[in-house]
């Protein structure tokens, strides 16, 4: 089977009935079959968590490259194209690269059932087990223990950013549970580094942690990090370091900082490096000026941002952010999944926003309708109306309010949409 990656992976889409099919077997069935390319990758730091895994992944990286030393990553969801989830030594992967990977991948699978999520990570495997780096960045797709990527049987490093209610319907139904599962990415005495939990979760991490042997590095227990005076002041054992606040956007990232920071002087990393982590990554759709395209031009005087956070703690983080910036009306352009918590996303934003336009996802199954969106926002507080498109709702409060600030938000799988449709 040849062609292009796009054509393969639309046919991997149907090689197993259920999207998401939580167990290790047809991973460790396939990754047998290539002769276990798992076995064979660079040195791996394994992120979980329900939010900030991408920004704290996109920290280490930078810190890293910072130090000279060429890292694997492998992230989902991918926004404008699948390539973005597996970068090969820095860059991302190439088209023909690609494409030869998963055909590779379908043809050791043969007719045997595995989701679309395991086949791909197998393919990530192979093309990390090929490539020369010294480090590889894994960053969890759903949970932790059942994941995919947690095949790895001795990383060096774990990372469990915060963990808050996200994918109940997969994970459980209590903060609790959904740690146990963040902490099945925890191995026998390997470190890991965990952010800010709540009690419960943490007491999950904690108890897991001490069955395995494994030495943690928490949160305002074994490292502080915190704000003083438009800089980051962050403390461990080994002493103190006075930091800018990160390139990303948002007061979350500070504790998304701290943990990418505890992970690297873990490591042995200085001062130098910690601090590219914090002023060079870049990861989009998390709180992102747009500067140009179709959409920017609609609206020149506007200010446009997108962010794709979409449960309870993600509109928090939101809100917390748009709090912190100068004064401007507010204007939210927002579509959703029907699998996600509206409500909690909604509520800690309508004290910041003069109003909502809802959207449907285009081309997204699983989009809620803008009408619930708009009875959603309505309910939560909000002034709210609804528009056919990103483009239409730009157009309508530019129209209105030619000097707003325009946020797109709710879900990555529509940031990706503006993404690529605004070039």
């Amino acid at each position: 089977m040849t062609g292009t990656s796009d054509a393969i992976l639309e046919r991997m889409m149907t090689l197993h009935p259920k999207v998401i099919d939580l167990t290790l077997d047809r991973v460790h069935r396939l990754l047998s079959a290539l002769d276990h390319p798992e076995r064979r990758i660079p040195p791996v730091i394994h992120i979980a968590g329900t939010n900030g895994k991408g920004s704290t992944l996109a920290m280490i990286r930078a810190g890293l490259e910072a130090a000279g030393q060429p890292v694997h990553a492998y992230t989902s969801p991918h926004l404008a194209r699948f390539h973005e989830r597996i970068r090969l030594a820095g860059t991302l992967i190439s088209e023909p690269a690609l494409a030869a990977l998963l055909d590779e991948c379908v043809t050791a699978n043969g007719n045997d059932p595995i989701t679309f999520f395991e086949i791909t990570t197998c393919a990530a495997f192979l093309a990390f087990a090929r490539t020369p780096a010294d480090w590889t960045l894994l960053e969890v797709g759903l949970g932790g223990r059942l994941d995919a990527t947690n095949v790895i049987a001795a990383p060096r490093l774990t990372v469990i950013t915060p963990v808050s209610l996200d994918h109940q319907q997969y994970l459980g139904e209590t903060v609790a549970e959904i740690a146990g599962e963040k902490a099945g990415i925890l191995k026998r005495r390997v470190p890991c580094i965990v952010g800010p939990q709540t009690d419960e979760g943490l007491a999950v991490i904690e108890a897991r942690a001490a069955r395995l042997g494994v030495p943690l590095l928490a949160h305002g227990q074994h490292w502080h990090i915190g704000e003083d005076r438009g800089r980051m002041i962050y403390q461990d054992d080994s002493g103190l370091l006075d930091l800018p606040l990160p390139n990303l956007p948002g007061p979350h990232q500070i504790q998304n900082a701290g943990a990418a920071i505890a992970a690297l002087r873990h490591l042995g990393f200085d001062a130098a490096v910690c601090e590219a982590a914090v002023t060079q990554a870049v990861w989009p759709a998390r709180m992102q000026r747009l500067r140009q395209g179709p959409l920017v031009a609609a609206a020149p005087r506007a200010e446009l941002w997108l962010d794709g956070g979409h449960n309870p703690a993600g509109g928090e983080a939101l809100a917390a952010t748009l709090a912190r910036m100068p004064e401007r009306p507010t204007h939210l352009i927002c579509g959703m999944l029907n699998t996600k918590d509206i409500g909690g996303y909604l509520r800690p934003l309508a004290r910041h926003a003069d109003s909502l336009t809802a959207v449907s996802i285009p081309g997204e199954k699983n989009t809620l309708p803008a009408e619930e969106t708009q009875a959603a926002a309505r309910a939560a507080g909000l002034s709210a109306t609804m528009a056919g498109s990103v483009q239409d709702a730009v157009n309508r409060i530019a129209g209105a309010d030619p000097e707003a600030r325009i946020l797109i938000c709710g879900s990555l799988y529509l940031a990706g949409q503006v993404l690529r449709e605004n070039g």
